[in-house]
């Protein structure tokens, strides 16, 4: 067995969410190719999301915190140094130049839990063109990921009207660090917290739990396993209901209550996980006021997504909270968002591609929000530089590699989020697609450029013919 401190061992013992080795082999391929060209000349690279899926109106940006903390500590280590000169892939001297490597760049961005639309740069990374190309395959990793489930918590948040909404997804995630992630965003987004355990450690989200039916199961009788887990967990005691006879278990939970009662015990809740939820709601809902704990509260989980959330919601079902999971940590209706980081100025000229459905604007640019009574109605997205009206959304996050302010907590990046969805006309607050886009326009600056840019285009190919 290999020492798992000698720096030989391929990949093993590697901070894999640290480590600058956590991106594809072509930006390594191109820091060197750009190193020997002499290429090195100031660059700006943007992220944004091409299109909306037909499914989103809007997008909640997220990630940020997390591109900021990777920018500031990621570095060669000698165990990483040692595999890329083994690798047999570089010569030495780009091992040598990547032992020195730092971000000293600039970065521009939208707060975190922004509402965001296609084409708006959500991220900007200015530095030498080796380093911000490197940078493309980690920041797109963390940003696409958190936009795209907060982006989906927060249809659901919307749709809950108020009602609690807790993260159950880790198990479904795909990884630890997605499951983590996604708890993160979805408490950006609205979510009262999360069962994934490191969140309250690492992020300082509540985190909750319950029980399983297994711990019913391995009782020999239902009322049996709710004392036992009572007595073991007294606060906030939640029972699950459902592993034999939902309505059943109601009863016995209410004849349960004045012994528990008598032991300084609350029943906080009883969760359904199965079958028709809003009809099983309603009934446990009739036997519990009937039986006098009108204040245990009804949670759901199984199945949850945003459009049975409000349709329980339009239908008045008794039902206080939901657990969600697959749905939400997988973005099942709509895993991926169309999203690119792509170079828009190099040593002082903009630069834009004309690659069929993948076309980018030019130049540097920021986005201008303009409100009417409090409410969202225009988005401009202009060149950096050009004034117009409305609220400027990219802001100074980083220069010469270092923070220019203390980044917000997450509780000011939820409460920046729960301002910035009061600002979202109706038309976008609902579940299904909306049947008019919000407006997003180019300044007449940018489009300028994009149309001098076109011509020259055009012009250059007139030439070749020739």
């Amino acid at each position: 067995m290999t020492d798992a401190s000698s720096p030989t061992e391929p990949f093993y013992g590697f901070d894999i969410c640290r480590t600058p080795l956590m991106t594809d082999l072509y930006e390594l391929n191109m820091y060197e190719a750009y190193l020997e060209a002499g290429m090195t000349a100031v660059a700006s690279f943007e992220f944004f999301v091409r299109t909306l899926p037909p499914c989103r109106n809007f997008l909640l940006a997220a990630g940020l915190e997390q591109v900021v903390r990777y920018l500031e500590t990621a570095r060669f280590d000698a165990r990483e140094l040692a595999w890329l000169r083994e690798s047999g892939r570089f010569p030495e001297s780009t091992v040598e130049r990547l032992a020195a490597w730092r971000f000293t760049g600039d970065v521009d961005a939208v707060p975190e839990g922004t509402v965001v639309f296609a084409n708006e740069p959500i991220l900007r990374v200015t530095a030498p063109l080796p380093v911000a190309q490197f940078l493309e395959t980690r920041i797109i990793n963390l940003l696409h990921f958190q936009t795209l489930i907060a982006s989906k918590a927060v249809r659901m948040v919307l749709a809950a009207a108020g009602r609690t909404l807790v993260d159950f997804g880790l198990r479904r995630a795909h990884g630890a660090e997605a499951g983590l992630l996604a708890a993160r965003a979805a408490y950006i987004a609205g979510f009262a917290g999360t069962a994934t355990v490191p969140a309250e450690p690492v992020f300082g989200i509540p985190v909750f739990g319950t029980m399983a039916h297994s711990f019913v199961q391995a009782h020999e009788r239902e009322e049996d396993a709710f004392l036992d887990f009572a007595r073991a967990r007294p606060q906030a005691v939640v029972f699950l209901i459902d592993t034999y006879d939902t309505e059943a278990a109601a009863r016995k939970v209410v004849a349960l209550a004045p012994r528990l009662a008598a032991e300084g015990i609350r029943i906080h809740g009883v969760r359904l996980d199965s079958g028709d939820l809003a009809e099983h709601a309603r009934r446990v809902r009739r036997i519990l006021d009937e039986g006098g704990l009108g204040e245990v509260r009804i949670l759901a989980s199984g199945g949850i997504d945003e459009h049975l959330i409000a349709r329980h919601v339009a239908e008045g079902v008794p039902i206080d909270g939901y657990g969600i999971g697959t749905s939400l940590t997988t973005s099942n209706d709509w895993a991926s968002l169309d999203c690119a980081y792509k170079l828009v100025e190099y040593d002082g000229r903009p630069r834009f591609k004309r690659s069929e459905g993948k076309a980018t604007l030019p130049g540097r640019k920021q986005v201008y929000r303009r409100l009417e009574e409090g409410r969202m109605v225009e988005d401009v997205i202009a060149l950096d530089g050009e004034t117009m009206a409305g609220e400027p959304l990219l802001r100074p996050v980083m220069r010469g590699g270092r923070r220019v302010a203390v980044l917000p907590s997450l509780e000011e990046v939820r409460a920046h989020a729960a301002r910035e969805l009061a600002r979202l006309p109706d038309f976008l607050r609902r579940p299904e697609p909306a049947r008019d886009a919000y407006p997003v326009r180019l300044s007449p600056g940018l489009a300028a450029l994009v149309a001098e840019l076109e011509e020259e285009h055009a012009a250059a190919g007139r030439g070749a013919r020739r």
